[in-house]
């Protein structure tokens, strides 16, 4: 069984790399230095899945004025030092990119230098090199398509003929509009919320995921 699609495009975060916890963790430190205060559930219903500066746009409605420059750039720093200090590629997933046999490529709200220091920390930045694409490229993030539509343009694949591996409602949103096939990963989104934005289908593990693109087991 041959995989029904021509370009398969990955999510970064809470997708290939089991990065959302550690962020979630450094972005309440970065809102509690702005004296706001919320709960690692609040930061998933509130950010999850946006752009650093949609999230900031958000922040900055909070407090009614602009965050710090320096801020700004402490906080991103923090995030990456942690990030490579304790961050886990997802189970399986090495695994799976290795035997797609198709191509395949990242396009993440993240921005580079957060990929690159999650990609690099959890040895799968060698999988992806070259074929990494973030919304800081394109004039409108997640949920718009545009950062889909970016890769696989890029990638010199028809739209219609991709699929989207993605943990998020936002992300799943911009893969249908971008007329993508959505795959909804139920990590820390719950399938009913993933499938109701528009996934095509939703499994807990890559090993199901596997089965999904017809893979069979790993070898």
């Amino acid at each position: 069984m041959s995989i029904p699609h021509e370009l398969i495009i990955f999510d970064c975060d809470g997708v290939v790399v089991d990065s959302e916890p550690i962020g979630n963790r450094v972005f309440r430190g970065f809102l509690a230095e702005l004296g706001l205060s919320f709960s690692e559930q609040q930061v998933y219903e509130r950010f999850l899945g946006r752009a650093f500066a949609d999230s900031l746009v958000i922040v900055e409605e909070l407090l009614g004025r602009a965050v710090p420059a320096e801020v700004i750039d402490r906080y991103k720093q923090t995030r990456d030092r942690t990030l490579r200090e304790e961050v886990k590629a997802v189970d399986g997933v090495m695994e799976l990119v290795r035997d797609l046999g198709v191509p395949y490529c990242i396009a993440s709200a993240g921005d580079h230098d957060k990929m690159r220091a999650t990609l690099g920390a959890t040895g799968l930045l060698q999988l992806f090199e070259g074929r990494i694409f973030s919304t800081t490229e394109v004039p409108r993030a997640k949920p718009a398509p545009d950062v889909f539509l970016h890769a696989a343009a890029t990638m010199g694949v028809d739209p219609k003929r991709t699929a989207v591996v993605e943990d998020t409602v936002n992300g799943v949103m911009a893969a249908r509009s971008a007329g993508m096939t959505a795959y909804g990963y139920a990590g820390l989104t719950p399938a009913v919320r993933l499938a109701e934005a528009g996934a095509h289908t939703t499994f807990e593990h890559m090993r199901e995921l596997r089965a999904l693109l017809g893979l069979g087991l790993a070898r």
